[in-house]
């Protein structure tokens, strides 16, 4: 599972995500690449998930990258306890994506097989996405 090595602070607050992305919007390392639409917290789970059917849908064939790292610890409080008494302890790590960013790419491969790909790894995300190729 993704999570950082290091940080300097273990809690963070919520936040928000409005608005687009402006920077890892575009496709720069491969040839394809699979765009987020719409905003989302993607766990690290979620995007293991998609990179393993990536990888296992073109036979381990190409080389895949992932744009977007969990950064941002999300807290839970065990079930059943009284409120207050301080934030609960991180449980896992998400990634803050907004429409625009571009989640996954590859090259190596051919558009069919790109395609395909990015199409079984969309089914493993909670959010819309949609096929970029390199302009």
């Amino acid at each position: 599972m993704l999570s950082p090595k290091r940080v300097k602070y273990r809690k963070q607050h919520k936040g928000r995500r409005k608005g687009f992305a402006t920077r890892g919007n575009t496709v720069a390392f491969g040839d394809f690449g699979l765009q987020a639409m719409e905003d989302c917290a993607l766990t690290a789970r979620q995007i293991e998930a998609g990179r393993i059917a990536i990888s296992r849908s073109v036979k381990r064939g190409g080389k895949v990258w992932v744009r977007s790292f969990p950064h941002k610890p999300v807290t839970k409080k065990p079930a059943e306890v009284r409120m207050g008494s301080g934030k609960g302890n991180p449980e896992f790590w998400v990634a803050s994506v907004k429409p625009g960013t571009v989640i996954f790419e590859i090259n190596g491969v051919t558009r069919e097989q790109a395609a395909e790909a990015f199409r079984l790894a969309a089914h493993k995300l909670p959010l819309k996405t949609r096929f970029l190729e390199r302009e």
